[in-house]
């Protein structure tokens, strides 16, 4: 089943379903453009301009009912703990997660708190007026040192998988075509390197790991960040969201043609962002010494997750040009996503010659 019949099946059945179960009568319902890759169909909910709320409907056979239900736990944790993050709205018969059963294909619905304001995409990359950009950036890592205490902390009823339960030899030999034999060989090394590393509660806990700025709103009339789309949450290592906290920076100096400016911008903008993060919570220094290691981690992770999406869709598998500069930095051990390297064109961003399998 693929998103454009779920799409159908929704506006047929499921969501006058979903309005009886979660008393929506009276709200206006939009669909949600998804993104490529989207593993869900999502609506957004209001009513007289106020009482915004989101509808996920879950399709997939890659995620159980327990799946969904660790997931939105560990929200509901979050929230009532004041961490940044979207509460999740109970049904009327007072469950965290539906599941409708139509034509005995399974769906799990469950309905959010719609965040405040929008994502930074939305406001054409524009910061709030009169604020400097670098509060952003403190606050990006406020909020996620805020998510990461709160894990240290965090004793779970029903347990979310962790990091190396999906990526694993088995996992990468199914997903990564055989005609990428390289590339196979360098995930197995990483994967080998990231077993000697300690996981600990101070370092290996309930992370995001999908943490960005198209997964957060941001108010600008205070600059309020709420995190959401916690889909991918998974026991990992905590520098995993923070060397995702490190990608995001890029974008605010991707056409930079000097990388001597680039490599200044980079190391202040982890500075700010990282005072923001310890304001919340510590990491330590040999922790930190692993960005590298984790940035080609989140490569890693970028990878798999292109080629679970062109199987979950029925494509063959193939490179476009931002697949292959992943792959080239981890087949030529390029570190720093090539941001730094001779690899870089700040005309093209993160694009390299298209290769065929």
């Amino acid at each position: 089943m693929n998103y454009n019949e779920v799409v159908r099946i929704s506006n047929d059945y499921l969501l006058s379903t979903v309005t009886e179960l979660y008393g929506l009568e009276g709200y206006d319902i939009k669909p949600v453009h998804a993104h490529h890759g989207g593993r869900n169909v999502v609506y957004t909910c209001e009513r007289d301009g106020s009482d915004a709320k989101v509808i996920r409907i879950a399709f997939l056979n890659d995620r159980n009912r327990e799946d969904f239900l660790s997931e939105l736990e560990y929200v509901r944790y979050l929230f009532a703990h004041g961490g940044n993050v979207s509460d999740i709205v109970d049904s009327l018969n007072g469950n965290l997660l539906e599941e409708i059963i139509h034509h005995n294909q399974p769906f799990f619905i469950c309905l959010f708190k719609k965040a405040a304001g929008k994502m930074l995409a939305e406001n054409q990359y524009r910061y709030r007026e009169g604020a400097p950009v670098t509060e952003y950036y403190y606050n990006c890592g406020k909020v996620l040192g805020k998510l990461h205490q709160l894990s240290k902390g965090y004793t779970p009823v029903r347990r979310r998988y962790r990091f190396n339960d999906k990526y694993n030899a088995e996992y990468i030999e199914k997903r990564v075509p055989a005609s990428l034999p390289l590339l196979k060989e360098k995930l197995l090394d990483l994967l080998s390197i990231l077993e000697g590393l300690d996981k600990n509660r101070e370092t290996f806990g309930m992370v995001h790991f999908d943490y960005n700025d198209g997964n957060y709103a941001i108010d600008f009339d205070n600059g309020k960040i709420t995190v959401y789309d916690f889909d991918n949450a998974c026991y990992c290592w905590y520098m995993f969201d923070l060397a995702s906290l490190w990608t995001n920076g890029m974008g605010w100096i991707q056409f930079e043609p000097d990388v001597g400016k680039r490599i200044k911008f980079m190391d202040d903008y982890m500075d700010t962002a990282l005072a923001g993060y310890r304001s919340e919570t510590g990491i330590e220094d040999a922790m930190l010494e692993q960005l590298p290691l984790f940035i080609q981690v989140n490569l890693m992770e970028s990878i798999i997750d292109a080629f679970e999406v062109m199987r979950n869709n029925g494509e063959e598998p193939e490179c476009d040009e931002e697949l292959s500069y992943r792959i080239k930095c981890l087949e030529d051990d390029i570190p720093y996503m090539g941001f730094f390297h001779a690899i870089y064109s700040c005309e093209e961003p993160f694009e390299y010659e298209k290769r065929t399998l």
